[in-house]
């Protein structure tokens, strides 16, 4: 039996809260241990009942999503992060990935998308939603191309399985669904990513999954 991902809900808005509980409770593999109304009572929970991962709204009264990511870093670095965002948000989203943040998923996006990036931040991969990583690598830079043609000469020094592995990171997997995909071991998939994360300059895995998106290595975004 797998084991049960314990879920801390932040979100300001209690009808948001209430259907994300509901989407939630409907997987036999995820428990919300706890809701939270702002930042500073999202951090407290955490403290007090420390989930695996924590659903954080980038916008809450008393302490904000950003600082209070941060703060969930410094006082609970083994929970992931993802961030609930809306359109018009992405401003927020360079000083997200500062904060060291697992994914960024749409409020109004597909309840499968809900639980794949509860599942992916709670394997240590990152997830991006399709809609929400173009907004990344657009807010990022205000020139694509550049950004796009400066992704795809870091990723043409990558060898062919490290691209396939930043592909499928980039997918939102983990490493070991990465290493299901490929018929690799777990280790050696974690190998493939530390080098690629260092040969792009990279510091986690969601700056990684942007790299492969801005390089177009997944279809939707070509």
């Amino acid at each position: 039996m797998c084991a049960v991902i314990r879920v801390l809900l932040a979100d300001d808005e209690a009808l948001i809260r209430t259907g994300v509980r509901a989407i939630l409770g409907a997987a036999p593999d995820v428990e919300v241990v706890a809701e939270a109304a702002d930042g500073h009572q999202a951090v407290e929970q955490t403290r007090a009942y420390r989930p695996d991962v924590v659903l954080l709204d980038i916008q809450m009264p008393v302490l904000d999503g950003l600082s209070a990511a941060a703060e969930l870093r410094r006082v609970a670095p083994a929970t992931a992060v993802v961030m609930l965002t809306t359109f018009g948000e992405d401003e927020y989203v360079a000083a997200a990935l500062e904060a060291g943040v697992s994914g960024f998923l749409l409020k109004s996006g597909d309840p499968y998308e809900l639980m794949a990036a509860v599942r992916a931040a709670h394997e240590g991969a990152a997830f991006l939603s399709p809609r929400v990583a173009r907004q990344v690598i657009a807010q990022l830079s205000g020139e694509l191309p550049a950004r796009r043609q400066a992704a795809r000469a870091k990723v043409a020094v990558l060898t062919p399985r490290e691209r396939d592995v930043l592909a499928l990171l980039g997918a939102g997997l983990s490493n070991a669904e990465i290493g299901r995909r490929l018929f690799l071991v777990e280790g050696t998939v974690k190998a493939h990513v530390s080098a690629l994360m260092t040969r792009l300059g990279v510091r986690n895995r969601v700056q990684a999954a942007i790299v492969a998106h801005e390089a177009g290595l997944l279809a939707e975004d070509d």
